[in-house]
């Protein structure tokens, strides 16, 4: 079964940047889109960016667009998330997930994936 582990999280201050990588291994990710995801205290878990298999589609949420890069090379089984200028609001755990898109036109965003991450605590204060 596809294993999904998260590093790079941390305490940084407003404006600084973090890189999340995300490593698969046990199982196959072909064909597979990536998505980062994160959780807030309190708020409901959202998409922040993903990444198609061909690693040549991305979406990110509007919060993060020009400011946060995704990347994804299938030769190392690892999916990256450059995080530039972080807010407070950036805060919460970040979880990369794995699995087949809907087929939505422009949604490369992984629909209802099986396989996750344990997270990664991402916390941005001064």
């Amino acid at each position: 079964q596809l294993q999904l582990v998260e590093s790079g999280g941390g305490l940084v201050q407003p404006g600084g940047s973090l890189r999340l990588s995300c490593v698969a291994s046990g199982g196959t990710w072909d064909y597979l889109a990536v998505g980062w995801f994160r959780q807030a205290p309190g708020k409901e878990r959202e998409e922040v960016s993903c990444v198609s298999y061909s690693t040549t589609r991305t979406n990110y949420a509007d919060s993060v667009k020009g400011r946060f890069t995704i990347s994804r090379d299938n030769a190392k089984n690892t999916v990256e998330l450059q995080m530039n200028s972080l807010k407070p609001e950036d805060t919460g755990v970040y979880y990369c997930a794995a699995g087949y898109v809907a087929g939505t036109p422009g949604v490369y965003c992984p629909h209802q994936p099986e396989n996750w991450g344990q997270g990664t605590q991402v916390t941005v204060s001064s």
